[in-house]
């Protein structure tokens, strides 16, 4: 758990709950994060952040590089999974920590005096689930569901009887790619309106698996050949390109350029179906077309 304060001490900016914020980690990489604390609260920001050791470093820069006092560069993040208020009713799907975001739509809600809705959490065993002190106690507890399944697929939570009937509810789901696709599964007969999905990663695809193919750039027509071990950010930014990116995994929505033609292979858990005809991320989607026409 990381909190963030602000060095002269006055209040930070206000945020809506789903928001991450981007940081610059000790190791110099940009990562972004989703913010777990209330948006009522404006003195501090919080951060729960689960170390991968297989990642590809920002986790393990945080946790093992930082100690209390240290300065961190930020910015202000954007919000692609905000919590639509005023809904009837809500339904909370969290894997892991996944919870980060969920907890603040929480917490939010229960600031403002809002109680109609339930989160089901799935993780392996109760000793490794965070916050589950927290959320074991009122006010959540009982607004909390528990699923742990050993890390065995057979004891994974059905969650059918929850989505089977559709219902004026709002649906936010946040976790591992597994969890994520278990759900849109089972809503998939829910209108696409209430169905809110944001991953906290995306599971790479083995690059010997990725074929070559080309970007044109509308305004200048330049093409710009993208091999098979570089993302079409990277190759942007090799040809001198300069796009906004912040967690280059395909969660937080800040490279999104607009698809002008060509098929994409969309690899994120940002644009929604009705989305990937005129946008991709180009920190992790790719080609299935030759070539793909970007609005830049």
């Amino acid at each position: 758990m990381f909190r963030l304060s602000a060095l002269d001490g006055e209040r930070l900016p206000a945020f809506k709950a789903g928001a991450h914020l981007s940081v610059k980690t000790p190791s110099g990489q940009n990562r972004s994060y989703s913010l777990c604390s209330s948006p009522s609260e404006n003195h501090f920001y919080e951060l729960a952040i689960k170390k991968e050791d297989k990642g590809r470093g920002g986790s393990s820069s945080m946790v093992d590089g930082l100690k209390e006092g240290d300065l961190l560069e930020v910015i202000e993040g954007a919000n692609y999974f905000e919590l639509k208020q005023g809904q009837p009713r809500y339904i909370f799907v969290a894997g892991g920590i996944g919870i980060t975001p969920i907890l603040s739509m929480m917490h939010s809600l229960l600031h403002e005096d809002v109680e109609n809705f339930v989160l089901h959490y799935c993780t392996r065993e109760k000793e490794s689930t965070p916050f589950f002190d927290l959320l074991s106690q009122e006010p959540f507890a009982s607004h909390v569901h528990f699923h742990h399944d050993g890390g065995d697929p057979k004891r994974s939570f059905d969650f059918w009887p929850v989505f089977e009937k559709t219902s004026n509810a709002h649906i936010y789901c946040c976790g591992p790619q597994g969890l994520m696709d278990s759900v849109r599964d089972m809503t998939g007969h829910w209108p696409s309106e209430q169905v809110h999905f944001e991953s906290f990663g995306v599971t790479p695809v083995d690059p010997s698996l990725n074929a070559e193919f080309s970007v044109k750039l509308q305004s200048s027509g330049k093409v710009i050949p993208v091999s098979a071990q570089q993302s079409i950010l990277q190759a942007l930014k090799q040809a001198g390109q300069q796009v906004p990116s912040s967690c280059e995994s395909g969660t937080c929505g800040s490279c999104r350029v607009g698809l002008l033609e060509g098929e994409a292979d969309h690899r994120d858990f940002v644009l929604m179906d009705d989305e990937f005809d005129k946008a991709i991320m180009i920190c992790v989607s790719r080609a299935k077309s030759e070539q793909l026409v970007l609005d830049l």
